[in-house]
């Protein structure tokens, strides 16, 4: 073979293994581009299993509150009505002043927890959060808080009218109330901000903080109860929920759902 032959052949061979070498590479970018693509599938449709399971269980647990409603709204309201009445009637028929005194304010009691029944009633039955916008349960739920005056609350919102389902309202609802009842709680907070804001971008932004003593988040328990149900119930309508605390800083939670494309 001369030496012409030889450099042909060795030429031949850089190139095959060249080739071969530029194969294999392409199809292992290829594997891995397919294994990646296969991952965020798997990713994706847990993430969507999980939020159906989520979903589920809210329509469970509301469910079983409605069902206590009536059933406190039917059973027990009833029978505190009848007794009501019975007590009225013994006032109107005792002559007895003491006797009177005391009757009536057994009938006040009675009354009074007739009223708190028929309010946990309406409230376990959601017909509360069915009727009213959401602006208008968030300001009762800010009134309630401050009439204690332990922590005061303030609400700014940057809209009229906010057209949102159960689903919606009864997120920001449950929210609102678990960041207040923790800061309360734990933080020692003298102020809590809410803001609630719509956008071109966003079907709303809800954003939260207190003035407290705050927390290090990364000694923060993963399985806390209270972040555990905030961050859950943004899940469930497909919101981005983001938590920020520094120790005497206070601590801040915004959560956003942007509208579809």
């Amino acid at each position: 073979m001369g030496k012409t032959e030889l450099l042909i052949v060795i030429i031949l061979f850089n190139l095959l293994f060249v080739m071969f070498v530029t194969a294999v590479l392409i199809y292992i970018r290829s594997y891995k581009q397919r294994k990646k693509e296969h991952l965020n599938e798997i990713e994706r449709k847990n993430e969507l299993h999980q939020r159906e399971l989520l979903s589920t269980q809210l329509e469970i647990q509301q469910a079983t509150m409605q069902q206590i409603g009536r059933e406190l709204h039917d059973n027990i309201g009833q029978k505190l009505t009848l007794v009501s009445l019975y007590v009225q009637q013994m006032l109107y028929e005792n002559k007895v002043s003491e006797a009177s005194e005391r009757i009536d304010q057994v009938s006040q009691i009675i009354n009074q927890s007739l009223q708190d029944l028929r309010s946990l009633s309406k409230t376990l039955t959601d017909d509360n959060i069915n009727q009213k916008e959401i602006v208008t349960l968030i300001q009762e739920e800010v009134d309630n808080t401050n009439s204690f005056k332990k922590c005061h609350v303030s609400f700014e919102h940057n809209f009229k009218q906010l057209d949102l389902g159960f689903v919606h309202k009864n997120v920001l609802l449950r929210i609102t109330q678990e960041f207040i009842q923790n800061s309360i709680k734990h933080s020692h907070c003298k102020n809590i901000f809410i803001n609630l804001n719509t956008s071109e971008d966003t079907l709303w932004e809800l954003d939260i903080r207190d003035d407290g003593i705050g927390f290090d988040t990364s000694q923060i328990k993963s399985n806390g109860i209270g972040l555990t149900n905030m961050k859950n119930r943004a899940e469930i309508i497909g919101a981005s929920f983001c938590m920020e605390s520094q120790e005497n800083a206070g601590t801040q939670i915004n959560i956003i759902l942007k509208k579809q494309l």
